[in-house]
């Protein structure tokens, strides 16, 4: 499994080389460095409407299909001609996380220094790192100014980071179920999902075996973590005490009996074959330790700094992982330093993975703020 995920046929990848070298924010650089990304539609010949998109933990680049890669999206919904990203009218550029293991350097990716996997010799991965990969991919098309920077989740944080650390390299920023700060209750939840893999006899410190990674751990950490994405509204809806699939039942003792348990157990298996484990405890523990506030004396003077014209805060009502009350306050302190904001709570169901879900909603959302509405 140590490893960068296999490329797909089709692939629409891209790369750019980082600055060598790479200075890490907590300490720590990076030789040979790169960032994978995919963009959607055409760059002005200003080069004025770039839209920078960060992803959640998990995904990869490819946020839509396109030409060169038409398999759906993570986003399908929300890209494309028409769509709420109009791709007539904006250039998207969706980058793979540094630290990642879908094509961006990570702990997967080989050290030039020894020929072999990082693994744990990786150094300390912070939400900063994300941002300025994010805004090197920027400088390497040459775009000095983004339209608008976008991000859920994770990606809603390195939104912060990036407004914290290139103040005026963004006119607009849209956050999507994002924190300035981990809370406690997120912490807990994270460092009990890297336990899990941490405590895998398989781990092996790190140096795991591509044909023998963490999986125990691994899936523990999913089943966990899928928990928190949703909400246990949805759980109820969707699946209530329904029984589990005949074939699925009495394997082993103790073994699953409800649906929600083959729903999660599915999805964890698919999860161990398709995230690098060591890439999900550097990413995991970024979120842990990010911190908008040691950017400035005040997070409305890191947002003053950042001379943003206009910004878009969405959250969720049944968000576990990222209550409300946190989008609410970013919306406060954007707007008090300045920046015209729209804070949008949602009532949507399904929980902090709504924006994956209710495009309807988030898509709504955001095509009225591209279009100035």
């Amino acid at each position: 499994m140590i490893r960068e995920i296999r490329e797909r046929a089709a692939d629409a990848r891209r790369f750019a080389t980082l600055p060598d070298p790479f200075p890490m924010w907590r300490g720590g650089v990076l030789h040979g460095a790169r960032i994978a990304y995919e963009t959607w539609g055409a760059l002005s010949p200003a080069r004025d409407n770039a839209l920078l998109l960060f992803t959640g933990l998990s995904p990869s680049a490819h946020a839509a299909a396109s030409a060169d890669d038409p398999s759906e999206g993570w986003w399908e919904g929300m890209i494309g001609p028409g769509r709420p990203i109009d791709t007539r009218r904006y250039h998207l550029v969706c980058v793979n996380s540094l630290g990642s293991c879908f094509g961006s350097t990570g702990p997967a990716s080989i050290d030039p220094a020894t020929g072999a996997p990082y693994r744990v010799s990786f150094p300390d991965l912070s939400i900063e790192d994300m941002a300025r990969a994010g805004f090197e991919v920027l400088r390497s098309l040459g775009i000095e100014r983004a339209h608008t920077i976008i991000g859920p989740s994770l990606g809603g944080m390195v939104v912060l980071a990036f407004l914290a650390q290139f103040p005026g390299a963004a006119r607009n920023a849209i956050s999507i179920s994002g924190t300035a700060a981990a809370s406690p209750f997120a912490i807990a939840l994270r460092s009990i999902q890297r336990e899990a893999i941490l405590r895998d006899p398989d781990w092996r410190g790190g140096s795991y075996a591509d044909e023998r990674p963490p999986a125990t751990g691994m899936r523990i950490a999913r089943k966990l973590g899928m928990m928190t994405y949703r909400s246990a509204a949805e759980w109820r809806q969707r699946f209530g005490r329904q029984a589990a699939a005949p074939e699925l039942r009495g394997r082993e003792p103790f073994g699953p009996e409800f649906a929600i348990q083959s729903y999660l157990e599915t999805h964890a298996q698919r999860f161990v074959h398709s995230f690098d484990p060591n890439c999900y405890l550097y990413i995991s523990r970024a979120m842990d330790r990010f911190d908008l506030a040691v950017h400035g004396p005040s997070i409305e003077a890191v947002f003053a700094r950042a001379r943003l014209e206009r910004a878009l805060v969405i959250g969720v009502e049944s968000d576990l992982l990222f209550p409300l009350d946190e989008q609410r306050a970013l919306a406060a302190a954007l707007s008090q330093a300045g920046a015209a904001t729209t804070f949008a709570p949602l009532d949507c169901l399904e929980g902090h993975d709504s924006f994956l879900i209710d495009l309807e909603r988030f898509g709504r959302e955001i095509s009225r703020f591209l279009s100035g509405a």
